[in-house]
């Protein structure tokens, strides 16, 4: 069994990321990365620092980063940062796109994100990795994501 960080936009994206969520904790699987939005906006409001320390904290003992691509997702600094702080680390990094989950709130789906993340760091020779190259992506309601998510964390 793989611990696996959720990486997404909790503004824009939370109601989709908990579909995912949900479907993974349902099977008693463990994950990180989840957080409750006035928790978070406490350690926003520390600043930008206290908000990478968590990060670091939340990646520890995970081996699987799972970035949840909604419309606006790869504008973020800090998924940036959990990105790059992922590949660091050695975790293995998929990338699921969200935007046909229908938000719980609005019943509405949303524009497909894209996956310019910018470098994620610097291979053996020095050369910069990018998400492209290194991560899978699946599309949660077109590939089953409710079924082969496992299978997808454990490849």
């Amino acid at each position: 069994m793989r611990n696996v960080f959720f990486s997404f936009h909790y503004d824009n994206d939370v109601n989709r990321a908990n579909v995912v969520r949900n479907s993974w904790v349902i099977r008693g699987n463990k994950d990180a990365g989840f957080i409750d939005k006035a928790e978070f906006e406490k350690i926003k409001a520390r600043g930008d620092k206290a908000v990478y320390d968590w990060i670091d904290e939340q990646l520890s003992g995970t081996s699987v980063t799972a970035v949840l691509i909604g419309e606006e997702t790869s504008n973020r600094k800090f998924i940036r940062y959990e990105l790059q702080q992922s590949y660091k680390r050695g975790n293995k990094i998929i990338g699921i796109f969200i935007h046909n989950i229908k938000d719980m709130k609005t019943g509405l789906t949303s524009s497909k994100g894209d996956t310019t993340f910018g470098s994620l760091g610097k291979d053996s020779s020095g050369k910069d990795v990018y998400f492209f190259q290194i991560a899978k992506t699946y599309d949660w309601v077109n590939d089953d994501g409710y079924n082969n998510f496992g299978k997808w964390i454990e490849d």
